[in-house]
């Protein structure tokens, strides 16, 4: 197979850096074991600083930008893998080290294969994508610290964004009265339509906080980082946990050790890009479970891959909200 097909491509000309639609053939794509047909890739914080330039993502260049994938298997040579095999990728450095899902195809090594849920198609699978999965890592991991819905109410940071309104949704499903902090008083309606409790100005916890606070949350997902997370933290209560996957505010913790000293809460760091396979198949399998498609509609829309460049800078400047499907195969 050597027909053309297009990519979005991020390189530097004239130390001018951009990420333009540009034409492949599977010549082009790095040598690794399985070769992908992707139907739909998703647009993640992260993929809108890789596509931007606006953050140091991509630690190569030119490199295909997209940190999520779905579509069927057009070649293995791995023989637990076979043609039409419907896959999901999620993470192991695409966008940064490796070439990732902006583009109609790709190859990726087999290790990174996630079988495709029986009851989710590949659009479904993007509308959760990075974020979704994300989000129901941490809210597996506070049900694993044992945090049970009648313990408490669960905050929700950046809840207008991927991972805030998929956590937001799977939280409301599972039982647990949650709690979303926003920014933005217009998004506060669709904030409530997704289950949150309530909304709550990000100011109440974007700010200087005392070491120990009023104990208000049984647990927190945090996708701000900074002065948010802090707060958070000197609120949460006694034995709770509070799950860390973004630094969308900032990288720094203007935190204290009272928390975990005298409260004994937990800080528990999510990371999606290089999780282990059984963590990645409890997550997905869990989703799969619990989302429709048309759930999933609420919260997602399909845009084609060459409006990528604007998509990016529309989510930094706060213009989006929930989760962009970026179907690869609509370049008009």
């Amino acid at each position: 197979m050597n027909k053309p097909f297009k990519a979005i491509i991020a390189d530097q000309q004239n130390n001018k850096y951009e990420a333009l639609l540009k034409t492949l053939t599977v010549h082009d794509l790095p040598d690794r074991d399985t070769l992908i047909q992707v139907d739909y890739s998703s647009l993640n914080y992260k993929d809108a600083l890789a596509v931007s330039g606006k953050g140091k993502i991509c630690r190569s260049l030119p490199m295909v930008c997209g940190i999520d994938l779905a579509g069927r298997i057009e070649e293995s040579s791995n023989k637990q893998w076979s043609k039409g095999d419907s896959i999901i990728v999620n993470g192991y450095g695409m966008s940064e080290t490796n070439w990732g899902g902006y583009s109609q195809y790709q190859r990726v090594s087999s290790e990174w294969l996630i079988r495709l849920p029986e009851n989710m198609d590949f659009k479904m699978a993007m509308s959760l994508g990075t974020a979704g999965y994300t989000a129901m890592l941490c809210v597996q991991a506070i049900q694993d610290h044992g945090i049970k819905p009648d313990d408490g109410p669960i905050v929700v940071t950046g809840a207008s964004g991927g991972v805030g309104s998929v956590a937001l949704m799977i939280l409301t499903k599972l039982g647990y009265q949650s709690v979303a902090v926003s920014g933005r008083e217009s998004t506060h309606e669709y904030l409530l339509s997704l289950g949150a409790s309530k909304v709550i100005s990000r100011d109440e916890l974007g700010r200087e906080s005392r070491p120990l606070e009023k104990e208000v949350w049984a647990a927190g997902i945090d996708s701000v980082g900074s002065t948010t997370l802090a707060t958070m933290l000197a609120q949460t209560q006694y034995d709770g946990i509070v799950t860390a996957c973004g630094l969308a505010g900032g990288h720094n913790l203007p935190s204290t050790v009272m928390p975990f000293i005298l409260r004994g809460v937990t800080l528990k760091g999510i990371d999606s890009v290089m999780a282990s396979m059984s963590k990645r198949q409890r997550a997905w399998d869990q989703l799969a479970q619990l989302f429709t498609s048309d759930e999933l509609d609420i919260i997602s829309s399909v845009k084609p891959m060459n409006e990528l460049p604007k998509l990016a800078d529309d989510l930094l400047t706060g213009k989006l909200k929930g989760r962009i499907v970026i179907d690869v195969n609509a370049v008009d």
